[in-house]
């Protein structure tokens, strides 16, 4: 069995910060929010130690806040790593989710890691009283399924290039951060050969903590200012005001973010446009065509497209379910 763990009630600002990422994909209501408050617990391990084990039920679905974990199996005595999560990730058994049975995996620190938690009970009784809880983890689900089904596809098919570039190109910032054993281990290749292969991939421009910071830099400034309401902005020009060249604000937003300047932009704009849809004073002078002129978008078809594919609804299809959860 792992170690006993010390689980704590977690503080208000804490329980703010994982609705908030729930918000995200979809708006929560206030008894929802109240349950989170009653039932939601934070914790803290160190690095290398075991969060659940193998053929152990894990009781809990978890939040990392900081830190990163890894799950692994044995086959014939050696460990296999089979996925790495970091910060805004939630993690849990995968063989047994929801507590359903033994797990398969255990899942270890690689770093001090502090998580938020909530018991598997606890979790499937709001499942049957909280449509939007269901939906939300529905899409949490979702992608991991994809990200899973693609790790497992560059696995199979890919070369040790292949695999290298896949993984950086969906984990930012990771092979600055994590040992590269582990990542090999995940790769399933030689530490050798991924450290070559690094080695010959690495150009200048901007990496480790300063893609962290110019990231954050370009949250700020584009929070503050609202830029993305700008229908004329572009890549160079945003570059400008925030002391970056063009190629190095492609780094940050490819490699931090993982989006193109566009999906980026238009996640922002996207995001105004929803809080704006929550507001019943707002919906009642604009349109939806309106509110996305004012975001910033151009076109009618380029809002309906945009919404659609990171909302997964259509503009009007989001604006109905809203009311009907305010009736």
């Amino acid at each position: 069995m792992s170690k006993q763990l010390q689980y704590n009630k977690a503080e208000s600002e804490e329980v703010g910060y994982v609705l908030n990422v729930l918000s995200r994909v979809h708006a929560v209501d206030a008894k929802l929010k109240e349950e989170f408050e009653n039932h939601l617990l934070r914790l803290s391990i160190k690095k290398d130690q075991i969060l659940f084990n193998e053929n152990e039920v894990c009781e809990y679905i978890y939040f990392i806040v900081k830190g990163a974990l890894m799950g692994c199996t044995t086959h014939n005595k050696q460990k296999i790593t089979t996925y790495i999560s970091v910060e805004n990730d939630f993690v849990s058994s995968i063989s047994g989710l929801h507590g359903s049975g033994y797990s398969q995996e255990y899942v270890v620190a690689v770093e001090d890691t502090d998580l938020l938690a909530i018991h598997n009970n606890e979790l499937n009784r709001l499942f049957a009283h909280h449509f939007e809880l269901n939906y939300i983890f529905r899409v949490v689900l979702e992608k991991y399924y994809k990200d899973a089904q693609q790790r497992a596809h560059i696995i199979r098919v890919g070369n040790a290039k292949e695999r290298y570039l896949y993984f950086a190109k969906t984990n930012p910032g990771y092979l600055d951060r994590l040992p590269l054993a582990l990542v090999a281990s995940l790769l399933n290749v030689k530490a050798s050969t991924l450290l070559s292969i690094k080695k010959n991939f690495s150009k200048p421009g901007v990496r480790g903590r300063d893609l962290e910071e110019s990231g954050r830099k370009l949250e700020l400034y584009v929070n503050k200012h609202q830029l993305f309401r700008h229908k004329d902005i572009r890549l160079h020009t945003l570059a400008q005001k925030i002391g970056l060249s063009s190629h190095e604000l492609s780094i940050v937003l490819n490699s931090y973010f993982n989006k193109s300047f566009i999906d980026y932009i238009n996640q922002y704009r996207v995001n105004w446009i929803k809080d704006s849809i929550r507001n019943p004073e707002i919906m009642q002078n604009f349109t939806l065509e309106a509110l996305a002129y004012s975001a910033g978008f151009s076109s009618r078809s380029a809002f309906y497209s945009s919404f659609k594919k990171l909302v997964g609804m259509s503009p009007v299809e989001y604006s109905k379910h809203i009311m009907k959860e305010k009736l």
